[in-house]
């Protein structure tokens, strides 16, 4: 593949320049390098790159924050059963984790200390899945990464209680983070897996992290990426990497409140028979949000499955957009793949983009997708004024509906009702007008 060079450095990337040169000592030379010059040639992303194009960051980025750096932080309280890995500020802090809570059988280290050892394991199982190795975002966050997580979960391990890593910003001003971690799932093994993002900084944040899951054979993941609200100055990118083999499963949910722009992007790899993969969204959108999730899914492997289904519920000026890609390789027999986005606009302002695609390159599969968008359902509303709801209580029925039925496949009781909680939450700031 050709890579274009930029015509001329913005301010934004003169400073992640500035950002590497810090960087260079911190291990891992050989991949932050090579990750460079591959950003370096690219530049941040404008909408003239296709899988970018309605998502300018070039234009939205004008100029870089510092990095943030460990300090005291004040960790919210963690939800019942879990265990918590706190990476602050870009930094993994294991005095505020749970780190002796960990069940046997699943080993923990830091993403810096494997890099500064330059563990060849770890540098391995960081190389990128194909699909997302052209993505400039994913290639800065290897170039400029701080630190993270690693686990390893041995195989035939059954990890009863649910595993959180919490991604935290805190202090009074804008400050920037590059995390990557990496979840490597034995054969056989289960586990659950939850990412959540928490910003204490009242001025918006710049982060970029990445996760990565390589599931082994027969293994179980469920995975959740909860990204709270921030401010409308924010700028989040997510990126999940999946690369799945023979009849392994992985579960996904993100819930995404908005907060300025966020952009996930997911790149998963369905490597041996029979594996399955099922990706599921809900974003809530208001103000000035701008909410990207573009995904590439890649069926490598005869009999798989695939399962993609997105609800976004836009307001105010808000933005949304959706875009999906199921690829079926040659020899990928047998594929089943779904994909499906649906939007509800509250707003005459708001706007939704939906761009699904399929690239079959295989004769015997069963693969479909679909996108709406439009209004609530003036009938249903109609009759539910009919029997007295006033009308804005009939919206917020109908909204927590369309939402909920994404959020009802969460498998645990409490994590769910929680988020039920939270759409009724925002709803109630959608009516007092906030």
């Amino acid at each position: 593949m050709t890579v274009q060079a930029i015509d001329k450095k913005s301010e934004a990337e003169t400073a992640l320049a500035g950002a590497f040169e810090a960087m260079k000592g911190k291990g891992a030379a050989a991949l932050r390098q090579a990750s460079w010059e591959f950003f370096a040639r690219k530049g941040l992303p404008t909408r003239r790159v296709e899988a970018w194009h309605y998502t300018d960051l070039r234009a939205a980025l004008r100029s870089v924050a510092p990095l943030g750096a460990p300090g005291t932080v004040a960790v919210p309280a963690a939800a019942d059963g879990r265990v918590r890995l706190v990476v602050a500020d870009g930094a993994f802090r294991p005095d505020l984790s749970d780190v002796a809570a960990l069940p046997a059988g699943v080993e923990l280290s830091s993403l810096a200390d494997a890099l500064a050892k330059d563990d060849s394991a770890v540098l391995t199982a960081l190389g990128l899945p194909e699909n997302a190795g052209a993505d400039a975002v994913v290639a800065l966050n290897a170039a400029l990464m701080q630190d993270g997580v690693v686990l390893r979960i041995a195989p035939a391990t059954e990890v009863a209680k649910t595993i959180e890593i919490l991604l935290l910003s805190s202090g009074d001003a804008a400050r920037s983070a590059f995390t990557r971690s990496l979840v490597v799932v034995g054969d056989g093994a289960k586990a659950k897996i939850v990412e959540t993002s928490v910003a204490l900084a009242p001025a918006g944040v710049q982060e970029n992290h990445v996760l990565a899951f390589s599931i082994g054979a027969g293994a179980e993941v469920e995975h959740i990426a909860d990204i709270g609200p921030q401010s409308e100055a924010a700028i989040r990118l997510f990126s999940l990497m999946v690369t799945a083999q023979t009849k392994a499963s992985f579960k996904s949910l993100g819930f995404v409140e908005g907060g300025g722009l966020v952009r996930r992007q997911i790149f998963a790899r369905l490597a041996g028979e029979q594996a399955s993969l099922s990706l599921d969204g809900v974003a809530l959108l208001g103000g000035k949000d701008h909410a990207d999730t573009t995904l590439v899914v890649e069926h490598a492997a005869p009999h798989c499955q695939s399962r993609e289904r997105f609800r976004s519920v836009l307001d105010g000026q808000s933005t949304g957009v959706f875009q999906g890609k199921v690829v079926v390789r040659p020899g990928a027999q047998k594929t089943d793949g779904s994909m499906q986005s649906r939007a509800l606009l509250l707003s005459e302002n708001a706007t939704m983009n939906n761009k699904p695609e399929l690239e079959i390159f295989a004769d015997d599969v069963v693969c479909g997708h679909g996108a709406t968008c439009g209004r609530l359902d003036a009938d249903q509303l109609f009759y539910l004024e009919a029997r007295g709801l006033p009308k804005r209580e009939a919206e917020a029925l109908l909204i927590e509906g369309f939402a909920g039925e994404i959020v009802d496949a969460v498998s645990e009781e409490a994590t769910r009702e929680s988020y039920f909680a939270r759409i009724r939450s925002w709803l109630g700031r959608r009516e007092d007008g906030k």
